[in-house]
């Protein structure tokens, strides 16, 4: 199991080589590199690439923010491009843009045959998709994303686990079943209303990592953000998480 942050935390810094000076101060070990601020195409992504060489700092995904179902074969094209130019193991994705519960029968089906077309071209560079846990997504449960899966039928297709907010006994439920498509965990500060990782319970993320580390979970903790109240991170306060998260391991 490695530590590290996604880029996006960061979205106020524009220079990727002040992100990778923030991963060596802060101790992570790995960047989740976006594509909506820092890396928008190859050039910038193989000169990423280089930095994290340089520094010892592994690159584990490339958030993309491609939506599932938007059939845009440029995009899938374009995606997989800059993720294999960054070295990145894996693609993170939007599953679509409505609740599991709230997807028809229509657009389930396209969602079904834009992942598959994306998985297919993911895997000519040996790279995984991974949809965002995340409401809003089909994503947004484990049943669903175990449907979805099946249906799919790609072995480049897996997951991000992500908190619900205190709902304990959901998140254990979901890692003991999906942990074996897992590829990395996401971690946020971003909103106190739905807080991910509890200031005031740090116990909660510790019986979550004990979870995934009793089933030989090996992927990226990934924390995103790391102050209530700010769209952006704050270098500081994500040295503080990344300690926090390392004494837990």
């Amino acid at each position: 199991m490695k530590i590290g942050f996604t880029s996006n935390s960061f979205r106020q810094i524009k220079s990727i080589e002040k992100i990778v000076e923030i991963a060596l101060a802060t101790g992570a070990e790995c960047i989740e590199w976006g594509g909506d601020v820092h890396i928008k195409d190859v050039a910038t992504a193989e000169k990423a690439k280089s930095l994290c060489i340089d520094a010892g700092i592994e690159i584990c995904s490339f958030g993309s923010y491609y939506k599932v179902g938007s059939n845009n074969a440029d995009e899938r094209n374009t995606v997989c491009e800059i993720a294999n130019a960054l070295g990145a193991k894996s693609i993170r994705v939007w599953l679509g843009s409505a609740d599991s519960e709230k997807t028809d029968a229509d657009t389930y089906l396209n969602l079904v045959e834009d992942a598959k077309a994306l998985c297919k071209t993911a895997k000519e560079y040996g790279i995984i998709i991974c949809p965002e846990c995340h409401d809003n997504t089909y994503n947004n449960n484990t049943d669903a994303f175990l449907k979805i899966r099946k249906d799919i039928g790609c072995d480049n297709f897996k997951t991000y686990f992500q908190s619900r907010y205190r709902r304990k006994a959901y998140d254990l439920d979901r890692i003991a079943r999906t942990l074996p498509y897992t590829e990395n965990v996401h971690v946020s500060y971003f909103d106190m209303v739905r807080e991910q990782f509890p200031k005031y319970d740090f116990g909660y993320m510790g019986e979550l990592i004990s979870k995934l580390l009793s089933l030989g979970f090996d992927g990226a903790v990934l924390i995103e953000f790391t102050f209530p109240g700010f769209k952006s991170g704050m270098p500081s306060a994500m040295k503080k998480d990344i300690t926090r998260l390392k004494k837990l391991i």
